[in-house]
C-alpha cells in the first residue's frame, strides 16, 4: 500500500493532495477520508490505494498512520502564564470600557496594544487538539 504525507487538504473545497515518498502528487478527494474524519493536517502521514482518475492518480481508501504535530499547540504558554496574560487583558479591557463610558475611544496606541493582545490570546485559546 503506498504511503505519503498530506501536502494540503481543504475541507471546504472537498479535496487536497498527498505527496508520495518519491515526490509525486496524488489527488485526495474528501470521499477517500476514513469514516468520521473531515479534515487532515498538513504533514500527516497516510496510506492509501491509488486509482487512475481523469486527471491522474487519485487516492482512495485512505488510512491515517501518523498525525502531524501542532506547532501552535507545542508553543502554547503554560496555564499559569496564560492566567497572568488573561488577567492583564482584563485590566486593559476594563480601562477601555471606562474610556468608552466617558464617550471616547482609547488612544491609538492603547487600541493597538489591546488588539494585538486580544489576537494573541485568541490564538492560544483556539488550538485544535
Amino acid at each position: 500500500m503506498p504511503s505519503g504525507r498530506v501536502r494540503w487538504f481543504d475541507a471546504n473545497k472537498g479535496y487536497g493532495f498527498i505527496t508520495t515518498e518519491d515526490g509525486k502528487d496524488v489527488f485526495l478527494p474528501a470521499a477517500a477520508l476514513p469514516a468520521g474524519v473531515t479534515t487532515l493536517r498538513k504533514g500527516a502521514k497516510v496510506e492509501y490505494s491509488v486509482v487512475e482518475g481523469r486527471r491522474g492518480p487519485q487516492a482512495m481508501g485512505l488510512s491515517l498512520v501518523e498525525t502531524a504535530p501542532s506547532l501552535v499547540k507545542a508553543t502554547r504558554p503554560k496555564p499559569d502564564d496564560m492566567a497572568a496574560i488573561v488577567e492583564d487583558l482584563i485590566k486593559l479591557l476594563d480601562g477601555a470600557g471606562t474610556s468608552l463610558r466617558r464617550h471616547r475611544y482609547p488612544s491609538q496606541a492603547e487600541s493597538r496594544k489591546l488588539a494585538t493582545l486580544l489576537r494573541a490570546v485568541a490564538d492560544n485559546f483556539d488550538v485544535q487538539d
